[in-house]
């Protein structure tokens, strides 16, 4: 199942190139809140239960065109946004050899890193766009990861059971301003975190141990790679957290970016692709 979120916080099921409009269902469902508000996303939260209503309604459901709505981020309110950094060991090399990636750091392996947060804030979906911050010659990148969601509260967790907790995958880009600062100052900055163009659940998905993804800026193939190079997998990635952190539904998970990384400008286009999930179109503003 592929469900999306769009234009005013409309929710949306895929199929095909159109998108079924099934916010009643969910505004039914979803119980009000009274501050302060539980923790979480509610509507990840709730999928499992509402996902059959989903299924019935949108073979009924008023539907568009996608090409005619604006899509948010899939998730609407993480908890945490948590990243691997660099968790392909190709990147890793182009990261020590290039200045303007390392800006004089040492780099090393994600087992010394270990995992980072990102700002709620950064987040935007597909059809919202990436902004350009600085104009004093300092590059800003584009990184296309596997993303993913958590579905249900996870403490503790072992690899063997990591993937059971997730509710699903999506394209995420983890956008980066290049510079001596802590990453997560670096890849916090508004609009840096694009997440889409939908949700793909976890059964529909499949493993992720195995998945192509590229992302092409101007029709220029910029990168592309398979999870299998992935240093930590993504079962090692969430039991690893889960052992920091109280992971909990709506806590979404980028899981590192292959080499190829380089500067986008404004006035760019960005189309990123994942088997199995899709392709999303960004524009850089």
């Amino acid at each position: 199942m592929r469900i999306c979120r769009f234009d005013n916080d409309r929710v949306g099921v895929v199929v095909g190139d159109r998108v079924a409009d099934v916010t009643e269902v969910v505004s039914e469902a979803l119980p009000s809140q009274q501050w302060p508000f539980s923790r979480g996303d509610a509507f990840i939260a709730a999928l499992p239960e509402l996902r059959q209503r989903l299924e019935a309604a949108a073979a009924d459901a008023p539907s568009r065109p996608l090409a005619e709505v604006r899509l948010l981020s899939p998730v609407a309110n993480p908890g945490k946004i948590i990243a691997a950094p660099v968790n392909y060991m190709k990147h890793v090399e182009e990261s020590r050899e290039d200045a303007g990636i390392n800006f004089g750091t040492e780099i090393s392996l994600i087992d010394r890193y270990a995992l980072f947060l990102k700002a709620n804030s950064s987040m935007v979906g597909a059809g919202e766009g990436v902004e350009i911050h600085h104009d004093d010659g300092r590059r800003t990148d584009h990184e296309v990861e596997l993303a993913l969601v958590i579905g249900k509260t996870a403490r503790n967790v072992s690899e063997q059971d990591a993937l059971d907790y997730i509710a699903g995958y999506f394209i995420g880009l983890d956008i980066t301003i290049r510079g001596t600062e802590d990453r997560s100052y670096r890849k916090s900055l508004d609009t840096f975190t694009v997440l889409g163009p939908w949700l793909v659940t976890a059964d529909e998905f499949g493993s992720p141990e195995s998945v192509e993804l590229d992302i092409k800026v101007n029709d220029e193939t910029r990168q592309n790679a398979n999870t299998r190079d992935l240093i930590w997998s993504v079962a090692k990635i969430i039991s690893f957290a889960s052992h920091s952190y109280t992971l909990e539904p709506g806590d979404v998970i980028l899981t590192g970016t292959p080499e190829g990384v380089a500067p986008i400008q404004r006035g760019d286009r960005m189309d990123a692709w994942i088997e199995r999930i899709g392709a999303m179109r960004v524009m850089v503003r």
